[in-house]
């Protein structure tokens, strides 16, 4: 089960890093987008990715258990 989670956080910072590899160039635009959003849509939609994520690790893992 350890090497799983340790697998898990190994492709989160893969996936993390390349998308700031590839949007190096334009990584002001984005904060400059993200500044004009309302915070609590920002929470909405982070909150939903989360949900989502547990969702796909959850249905994942379950028939191992």
């Amino acid at each position: 089960m350890l090497d799983l989670f340790i697998i898990s956080i190994g492709l989160v910072l893969i996936i993390e890093g390349s998308l700031y590899f590839f949007l190096a160039n334009r990584i002001n635009l984005l904060i400059n987008i993200l500044q004009n959003i309302n915070p609590k849509k920002i929470k909405n939609i982070s909150i939903a990715i989360v949900f989502i994520g547990f969702c796909l690790i959850y249905f994942i893992i379950r028939p191992y258990l």
